[in-house]
């Protein structure tokens, strides 16, 4: 059991982590000011719940030497246990709001379920982090809409958006084995009780955004295949990129803080 709340606590440190250094990617480099300073808070927003998670998993170690810092530096890829949809190239401005869309989704109403976990660590952080997912949220759906129902261009845009990372949205609600374990104690969240209100927000930002939803299932009728493996350390190859540029300073320079 203690070995699935620290892979939980890390899977949940590691989305947050890499969503946020690859939101971070835009910083000085946003399509306007305003907007440059929204999406480098979100990443700062995004690197504070990964040092939650990161510090309670530490904790759970029970190793004095074992730090945030050992978890977000020291780790090699296959280690690393966030979704493949974080870890995808920022792109272009309308890929890194619909990947931000999709997630923060995703997190708002998983938030709201992690609140009431019998683990009161996790149940704090996910109260403390809704706060901010609720912005990142309306953020994210206020700009889908604003794409999708805008120029020819930026529908063009999102909708290239949509066809690269929909292949990575079914991971969302795919439990890895810990989180199975951690279930059986209400400590995790359950995931099919949280995926009917995300395919709803999502269903209805996409209307609002002259997006239609992609089909669960191929003209022939075989299930949309989803690319899986992240929450158990089958990254694709962004990942490798992220933590050599991330990882740098501290594997250059060891005992260096945040």
């Amino acid at each position: 059991m203690q070995s699935s709340l620290v892979d939980y606590s890390l899977h949940l440190a590691d989305n947050a982590l890499i969503l946020g250094h690859r939101n971070s990617e835009w910083t000085g480099h946003g399509p306007i000011l305003e907007q440059d300073i929204a999406i480098s808070n979100i990443a700062l927003d995004l690197i504070g719940q990964a040092r939650n998670f990161y510090q309670y998993a530490a904790h759970l170690t029970g190793k004095k030497e074992i730090t945030e810092d050992s978890f977000a530096y020291l780790r090699d890829g296959w280690d690393y246990k966030n979704f493949l949809l974080v870890e995808q190239p920022k792109g272009d401005w309308a890929q890194t709001v619909l990947k931000q869309f999709l997630f923060s989704t995703y997190q708002f109403y998983f938030y709201r379920q992690l609140q009431q976990s019998t683990d009161k660590q996790l149940a704090a952080i996910a109260e403390k982090s809704l706060k901010e997912v609720t912005y990142h949220l309306k953020w994210s759906a206020e700009w889908v809409i604003r794409l999708g129902d805008g120029t020819e261009e930026s529908n063009q845009r999102i909708k290239q958006a949509l066809d690269s990372l929909w292949k990575f949205s079914g991971e969302l609600f795919a439990p890895a084995d810990y989180e199975i374990e951690l279930l059986k104690e209400n400590i995790s969240v359950n995931l099919l009780h949280i995926k009917k209100n995300w395919e709803e927000k999502v269903r209805e930002i996409f209307e609002e955004a002259t997006l239609g939803v992609p089909p669960e299932k191929t003209e022939k009728g075989e299930k949309v295949w989803m690319q899986m493996g992240g929450k158990t350390g089958s990254h694709t190859e962004h990942l490798g990129y992220i933590l050599a540029e991330m990882q740098f300073l501290q594997r250059a320079y060891p005992g260096n803080e945040w």
